[in-house]
């Protein structure tokens, strides 16, 4: 980029703290800067804030903080009148490559040199994460000849690396969040990548650790999540209640898209480092990728599941306002438990007359123990009186004991285990071009979205239902019928004239 692609930024530049004559790196064709305030964030308040000691420090350093970045040490950092932290509880949500690992590290920085922690904890879901991160802050203290000075020992232990302070403040890394039961009295902890906890255990095994320190944060950072992204979401949540007048004193900062438009102005409100360190060409080059990928990585939309096997858009796409199964039609039906027996589905289809068919979610069981096959059997077997099935498709890993009961009833029953890889692939076939219809019931749409693709021999695929992240018996079910729904109906399939 030479001197005259450079644009300089002047309507917005108080709002944002520059001078007025602070160039930002953006193509003259395309002068959109990210947004430095939060779309979405708790009530903000007018407390001192030992953020500014940090912005300084930074400074210090030698790192340029962007303005979003500014925003968030401010307002994360508020303190009450008993120099106690305002927010006990931060969470920032922002798009990939924003500058929240290099936000975090200045933080983690400020603790051992400016706020006198004792101990500080940082924990990623992935492990080579938490390292890159220890790696770089050890990199910036050996280029400081000050800072340096102060350090005692580091320690390069995998998954336990430490830096030991002379003064007896430490920063430690921990593999995982049970791994931290037992250190004693964190005084701040660092949680990234939030959006991958899916359970309470992790997250408390860290959080309570903090229940007899002094002056005890949390600081937790993020891409947007998914529907099984169980601490993330809370947490969202109780932003969304303290904005309607809930009392609470955890805040978030959420810098996300306001709609799923593929346009720099949209990603701008998900991307605050957009013009400052992201090129606008780097970021429309993304708008091809995978649609919920992009959602989330580029726009901080949230999906029912990231990186699914079905793209949302198409299963989208297939769904129908109105119609039903026919009484009269031929019908298949499917049925699947999921592998811990708490969840089970049955779906039927129907062709529609011309290449098209119908699937429909039929009937759902959950039991938080285990499911009675003989009380399913029952059930389904009302639905094979009620329609003129063909036969009843199952897994027999996971449904021949249903199965084994629906026979002796006189009930036709078709085991798919041989053919399951097959009707996986048959099944996103048909949605991809628009064959299979559904009527966008709400329960079949959570499952077909959190289906995961698990490789089978060369080039063939399932949908993994202990890998997929929510049980998926009706996704599953939805393949198996789908085998029969596109069978041809002649020994000839395709005609050459």
């Amino acid at each position: 980029m030479t001197k005259r692609d450079l644009v300089l930024i002047s309507n917005d530049s108080e709002e944002l703290g520059l001078d007025r004559t602070t160039p930002v790196l953006l193509p003259s064709s395309a002068p959109v800067i990210g947004h430095a305030t939060p779309r979405i964030s708790t009530p903000l308040n007018d407390l001192p804030s030992r953020g500014l000691e940090v912005i300084d420090f930074a400074k210090e350093l030698k790192l340029d903080l962007m303005p979003w970045q500014k925003f968030y040490f401010e307002h994360a950092l508020k303190v009450r009148p008993d120099s106690r932290w305002a927010h006990p509880i931060v969470t920032t949500v922002v798009s990939r490559q924003s500058g929240k690992s290099t936000m975090m590290m200045i933080r983690i920085l400020a603790g051992l040199y400016l706020f006198e922690e004792p101990l500080q904890i940082a924990s990623a879901h992935r492990l080579a994460t938490s390292f890159e991160q220890f790696r770089t802050i050890v990199s910036m203290i050996e280029a400081n000849d000050s800072l340096a000075k102060q350090v005692k020992r580091i320690y390069w232990s995998h998954g336990a690396e430490e830096i030991q302070m002379l003064n007896g403040n430490r920063f430690m890394i921990k593999a995982g969040g049970s791994s931290a039961r037992g250190v004693s009295k964190p005084e701040t902890v660092y949680l990234d990548e939030l959006r991958e906890m899916h359970d309470l255990e992790s997250f408390a095994s860290l959080r309570y650790t903090l229940l007899a320190a002094k002056n005890p944060q949390v600081l937790t950072f993020s891409s947007a999540g998914d529907q099984h992204s169980t601490i993330l979401n809370s947490l969202r949540e109780r932003a969304v209640a303290a904005n309607g007048g809930a009392i609470d004193d955890a805040a978030y900062f959420e810098w996300s898209s306001p709609t799923d438009d593929l346009t720099l102005e949209n990603a701008a409100f998900a991307n605050p480092a957009l013009g400052w360190t992201i090129h606008p060409d780097n970021l429309l080059s993304t708008f091809n990728d995978p649609r919920d990928t992009v959602m989330t990585e580029v726009l901080s939309r949230w999906v029912q599941t990231i990186q699914s096997a079905v793209d949302a858009k198409s299963w989208a796409d297939c769904s129908e306002s109105e119609g039903d199964l026919d009484p009269e039609k031929l019908t298949w039906l499917a049925i699947d438990l999921s592998p811990d027996r708490k969840h089970a589905a049955l779906v039927g289809a129907q062709k529609l007359g011309d290449e098209r068919f119908l699937v429909k979610l039929l009937h759902t069981w959950e039991n938080n123990l285990q499911l009675d096959d003989r009380a399913i059997a029952n059930d389904a077997a009302k639905y094979c009186r009620k329609y003129p099935i063909e036969h009843v498709a199952y897994c027999r890993r996971t449904s021949g004991a249903v199965a084994a009961r629906l026979q002796p009833a006189g009930i036709r029953i078709f085991e798919m285990d041989g053919d399951y890889p097959q009707a996986c692939d048959e099944m996103l076939s048909a949605i991809t071009s628009g064959r299979l219809r559904h009527l966008n019931q709400e329960s079949l749409n959570v499952q077909v979205l959190s289906t995961v693709k698990l490789p089978r021999g060369d080039g063939g695929m399932i949908f993994g239902r202990r890998a997929s992240q929510a049980a998926i018996p009706a996704a599953v079910a939805v393949a198996l019928v789908t085998h029969f729904a596109t069978r041809q109906e002649t020994e000839v399939d395709i005609f050459v004239s």
